[in-house]
């Protein structure tokens, strides 16, 4: 492991504390970068990302993808979790916290919208950043791309119907341009770029050279992670010194999602004896989200500074540190799984 890899924590730790300070010494600045966006996807994040997840797409191997289907139980597990099992859990969570125990510390009205905000994060499976937790956890990439693929069709059709039906709203209008610009900026560029890249390379007849070439490529995909922390916590700096206490109550039901989802996703792929390569990435699959695609519905329904708004984005502050969190224990834990 790398210098980057092996202290992870730490680095992510400082570009938390990074964003924070240069988020609150340089608003203006982080302003300007936020403002660089079309459809709800802010362009400047969307290459980070995309410099994360390049390295996986070129170690994708068609040939390899169409041997998928004959192992189907890692589709099941990740269908289910992201469709049968995930949204309602954070409807549950939402209402249990802001309807019982946390009644006494916030309005009914601000309760409603939290309750609202987690539900829209919890019908958005996750599109793009799930390819470098399966890269962290040295998972399948052909296997990981199918999933994905096939979750991005599957919310097409589910993500409207299943929010209106558990936020009781009948009219919920989905961003499609967020939603389509997210997979061809997430998925299909990057995948296009990475089949160019390792038809070139494998050209030589040399395996070495795309082996080398992804190594290479290894500490731009961490600095690109690095990167995306310290904006994503510099554009909410202001929203996170002035409202620690109202953000402390959103991360926690959303923790205990996050981290209960995982558990239930990771007992079953054991029990379904899923090879460590596909159980890793399936379990990240169901337990991240796509936070573009909630922030941007939460603000065409509920407005930019609705409560729906702020627990869209403690989704968004949350994730990253807790997945690296489910990342280092899915690699230590290798061993409970065969292959």
């Amino acid at each position: 492991m790398g210098i980057f890899e092996r202290y992870m924590t730490l680095w992510v730790g400082l570009s938390i504390l990074a964003g924070v300070l240069l988020g609150n010494l340089a608003p203006g600045l982080f302003a300007a970068v936020a403002g660089l966006e079309f459809a709800h996807v802010n362009l400047v994040v969307a290459l980070f990302i995309w410099v994360m997840i390049y390295p996986m797409m070129v170690q994708i191997d068609f040939s390899a993808v169409k041997d998928v289907g004959k192992r189907p139980k890692g589709l099941v597990l990740t269908l289910a979790i992201n469709w049968l099992i995930k949204p309602f859990t954070m409807a549950f969570l939402g209402w249990l916290f802001f309807r019982v125990l946390f009644a006494d510390w916030v309005d009914p009205e601000s309760a409603s919208e939290y309750i609202a905000g987690m539900i829209l994060l919890g019908v958005a499976p996750c599109t793009a950043m799930v390819f470098v937790w399966s890269q962290l956890t040295k998972g399948d990439p052909n296997y990981t791309l199918v999933q994905v693929s096939i979750n991005d069709i599957i919310m097409v059709f589910a993500f409207a119907p299943i929010a209106a039906f558990l936020l009781g709203v009948s009219d919920i209008q989905v961003p499609w341009e967020t939603l389509l610009l997210s997979v061809v900026l997430y998925v299909v560029l990057p995948l296009v770029a990475g089949i160019w890249t390792r038809h070139r390379l494998e050209n030589g007849g040399d395996g070495q050279r795309l082996d080398q070439f992804t190594h290479q490529l290894r500490p731009w995909s961490i600095l690109g992670l690095l990167a995306t922390v310290v904006l994503l916590f510099g554009f909410q700096a202001n929203t996170i010194i002035s409202q620690p206490q109202t953000i402390a109550l959103i991360a926690i039901p959303l923790l205990i999602q996050t981290y209960g989802i995982f558990a239930l996703a990771y007992g079953a792929a054991r029990w379904l004896k899923l090879p460590h390569n596909v159980a890793a990435p399936a379990c990240m699959i169901g337990t991240s989200n796509f936070f573009e695609l909630a922030v941007a519905v939460a603000i065409s329904l509920f407005g930019l500074h609705s409560g729906a708004a702020l627990a869209t984005v403690v989704g968004v502050l949350v994730e990253v540190p807790v997945m690296l969190s489910l990342v280092a224990f899915a690699n230590r834990t290798r061993h409970w799984f065969k292959g």
